[in-house]
């Protein structure tokens, strides 16, 4: 996906563009998100090329947002990972058509026939990908995002709004993440709602752990600066609720997860274990 060489269609792919992309996609991650969608896909009985290629396609996108995310005009990050930004390995301009291009590759890769042969579900995918990552998911988000710096005037957010924000901003991709193996595995609609209930509890859970992370650890062990939400006046449920409350409310999420998935039995043992990893990582 991320050679040089151009792909059937493509007159040429610049060495400096791949290489920036390659740069964004493979310097490390936890791959929670491929790993959601294949795991999720697995308990329909689905493995192999299709719930592989539709893992690597949400995070062709994940690592677009980061590239986008990490941009001086929005979070204005120096490291990721435990390297340099895209911008700051390579420049703000290029970190931009980065960030296009994986986009854009992500949908390609989902209606590439090589990840489901039945053109529905290829049209499925793309559909739901396209509204977990834009105006109504991820990138809504990131607007609510910045607007909870006060970038566009005071703000008072309660508890209410900054769940709102960190759905969007946050799970909707984790959550599509999950129904992209539904969505593989033709699940009926009863399953395909228990897997969308588990992936918002596991998104929510991912962020509150996120920003217990962002106040405790060290950027050593993150790979990145800690301390910026605070830094930034950025909207938080660890602000709203405590520290403590933001503990029991990590448990309570993952209550939530582990019961959405009781009816399947012992085939989801794997995503329950996804779920406590999200809250217990160091990382």
């Amino acid at each position: 996906m991320l050679s040089d060489k151009a792909a059937p269609g493509e007159i040429a792919r610049p060495p400096r563009l791949m290489a920036a992309m390659r740069h964004a996609v493979l310097g490390g991650g936890k791959r929670l998100r491929p790993f959601l969608a294949i795991e999720a896909a697995r308990l329909f009985g689905v493995e192999g090329q299709g719930p592989l290629r539709a893992g690597c396609a949400v995070e062709l996108l994940h690592c677009y947002s980061l590239a986008h995310d990490d941009l001086p005009s929005m979070d204005d990050d120096d490291l990721r990972r435990g390297r340099p930004t895209v911008h700051k390995a390579y420049d703000e301009a290029t970190a931009i058509l980065v960030g296009d291009a994986l986009q854009t590759l992500a949908f390609e890769v989902l209606a590439d026939p090589a990840t489901a042969a039945d053109p529905a579900i290829r049209s499925d995918l793309v559909l739901g990908l396209a509204r977990a990552s834009g105006l109504g998911g991820m990138v809504g988000g990131q607007l609510l995002d910045l607007t909870a710096e006060g970038r566009y005037g005071a703000v008072n957010m309660g508890e209410a709004d900054v769940r709102l924000l960190q759905m969007m901003k946050t799970g909707a991709i984790l959550t599509f993440s999950v129904e992209a193996g539904a969505l593989l595995g033709q699940a009926d609609a009863a399953a395909r709602r228990t897997l969308v209930e588990y992936g918002r509890a596991l998104g929510a859970a991912f962020q509150v752990a996120d920003d217990i992370l962002d106040r405790e650890a060290s950027p050593e062990a993150l790979g990145k600066r800690t301390g910026k939400d605070q830094e930034k006046g950025k909207a938080t449920l660890v602000d709203l609720l405590g520290m403590d409350g933001a503990r029991h409310e990590c448990r309570q999420l993952v209550a939530r997860a582990e019961s959405a998935l009781d009816g399947f039995g012992p085939e989801a043992q794997i995503l329950r274990e996804a779920v406590r990893f999200v809250v217990e990582r160091q990382v």
